[in-house]
């Protein structure tokens, strides 16, 4: 049987609420009733699938991640979107960072067998979001004002088992190298 599987971070958990609040706004007043599905996180890898008796060989190339990296710093600064008519998406937008940069090309030196591009965000409203409430929602939140930094201290390996669960996580600077 598949499984879906990825790999982020995942911010503090005041951080989590507070993106919660702002997805409870996409619930109440804009229609986007999946807004509440996930809990905020940046994702490194995306969503994919294996064959659940595949899984050690997952866990392997997780642990064999480089994260030879100090902990580092994330801002996040106010909101950005991807203004796709077909999926359009709201996010709070994280600051450029160097070092977050670096962990995700580290990710896909072990887990390259999707080509993606990486734009750092936490996703607020997306999936069931119609363009006309895309576009009332972003009249809003492109002037909101949300700031806030976190510390990077490792990754986490998810999988959907009817919601998606951390299995695995890789601390920077593992001591076990």
């Amino acid at each position: 049987m598949k499984k879906l599987y990825f790999i982020a971070i995942y911010p503090p958990q005041e951080i989590i609420e507070d993106v919660k609040t702002f997805k409870k706004d996409f619930v109440e007043n804009y229609g986007n009733s999946k807004a509440l599905k996930n809990d905020a996180h940046i994702t490194l890898f995306p969503t994919f699938s294996r064959e659940h008796d595949l899984q050690s060989d997952i866990f392997k190339a997780f642990y064999d991640i480089d994260t030879d990296l100090p902990p580092f710093e994330i801002e996040l600064n106010g909101f950005g979107s991807f203004p796709n008519p077909k999926n359009p998406v709201i996010y709070v937008q994280p600051e450029n960072n160097m070092e977050l940069t670096e962990l995700c090309n580290r990710v896909k030196q072990k887990f390259n067998f999707i080509s993606y591009s990486f734009h750092p965000h936490i996703t607020v409203g997306y999936r069931d979001l119609t363009f006309e409430n895309y576009e009332k929602a972003w009249e809003k939140y492109q002037t909101k004002r949300y700031k806030t930094k976190f510390i990077v201290d490792k990754i986490l390996l998810l999988r959907h088992d009817g919601k998606w669960v951390p299995i695995a996580e890789k601390k920077l600077l593992d001591p076990k190298k």
